[in-house]
């Protein structure tokens, strides 16, 4: 199967093209679109201003629809929690195929309401139908917005020469999540039962709102970012591209797990480089760090101190755990998707 381009588009294509193409200028627009920027700041008034976000979601191969809400309304959350601010409103598009059933369209639908009501968030609107052209039912996309006072609120263009950078969880999480779910048949003849449930498990970990908020109440937060597409080396370089500065990480400093360790390896991708959602990174005053690593640990999110914030003129770079010194970046084509798409292949020819 040939599978054209995949994900998000660059940042040259962003810079070249669509960021030159938004419609009429409106001063009020605090925080205009810009990669690495997981939401838009617009001015209400003196006092307030609103918050939004928008992404697609699509279902998970070989699951049903009851976690689908789930993943749904938390990915669509922590855009606006990474930027220090709880998650109220949301407005989603549910599309469906002809053929999907009463059943899992209430499946759908019961565990975005359960999930919003979990997250204490309102519902207000949307759009939902059937439509030949849709082969699975997809979210075309959920925005979630909230309101917040004038500086209470922290973007990832807020990084600092002298913070401190933290990264909850671990590189990968959600690449680990999928492709274990995914592939779990044939990872079933390498690796143990309890192996396999556990990485499985991380899709449930595919969610920052809780680790921002955290973060944000202990205070110190200059800003943060969702890893997403491009990993945690592609969100780590786009909050120092957005802050104009530079950035020194250490890789063995992360946090490793067997499962993210052992997937990677299996499928030869760069944990850093794979999908990440569910990996926040905060950049922090130096002081504030430890009392925010304690503060997430109480609420039982491991996280830890990766790195620190320097002047431009020292690049980007990273210390890699053999020792090599490289830039951050981000990657060309995030390293997931082949595997995810062969998985999608293989589920597909097993069935038909």
């Amino acid at each position: 199967m040939e599978i054209g381009k995949i994900g998000k588009i660059d940042l040259a294509a962003f810079e070249q093209f669509l960021l030159h193409r938004l419609g009429k200028p409106d001063d009020r627009l605090i925080v205009p679109p810009l990669t690495g920027v997981d939401a838009a700041v617009i001015k209400v008034n003196s006092e307030e201003v609103l918050i939004l976000a928008e992404d697609p979601i699509f279902p998970m191969p070989g699951k049903g629809y009851e976690d689908f809400g789930y993943y749904t309304v938390h990915i669509g959350a922590s855009d606006v929690a990474v930027m220090g601010v709880k998650p109220q409103f949301i407005s989603y598009t549910l599309l469906m195929p002809p053929h999907t059933t009463d059943e899992e369209f209430r499946q759908i639908v019961d565990s975005i309401h359960a999930t919003a009501l979990d997250l204490e968030m309102t519902i207000v609107g949307g759009h939902t139908g059937y439509y030949p052209a849709v082969t699975v039912p997809t979210i075309g996309g959920i925005t979630v917005f909230s309101f917040a006072k004038e500086g209470e609120y922290v973007t990832p263009r807020g990084a600092r020469v002298g913070d401190a950078v933290i990264v909850t969880k671990g590189p990968a999480i959600e690449t680990v999540g999928i492709l274990s779910t995914l592939y779990e048949e044939e990872l079933s003849r390498t690796f143990t039962a309890s192996f396999i449930e556990q990485a499985k498990g991380y899709m449930k970990k595919m969610s920052v709102v809780a680790d921002a908020l955290t973060a944000m109440e202990a205070g110190g937060v200059h800003g943060m970012h969702d890893a997403t597409e491009g990993g945690v080396l592609g969100g780590l370089f786009e909050v120092a591209n957005a802050s104009n500065v530079g950035m020194w990480i250490d890789e063995s400093k992360f946090i490793w797990t067997e499962e993210i360790e052992g997937i990677c390896r299996y499928f030869q991708i760069d944990p850093l480089l794979s999908i990440a959602e569910g990996t926040l990174i905060i950049v922090c005053e130096s002081n504030a760090a430890s009392r925010i690593l304690q503060a997430l640990k109480d609420t039982g999110i491991p996280a830890s101190a990766v790195g620190e914030v320097l002047p431009p003129s020292k690049g980007k770079k990273i210390k890699r755990r053999t020792g090599a010194i490289e830039d951050l970046r981000i990657p060309e084509q995030d390293p997931f998707w082949p595997c995810f798409f062969r998985g999608i292949s293989a589920k597909k020819e097993s069935t038909s």
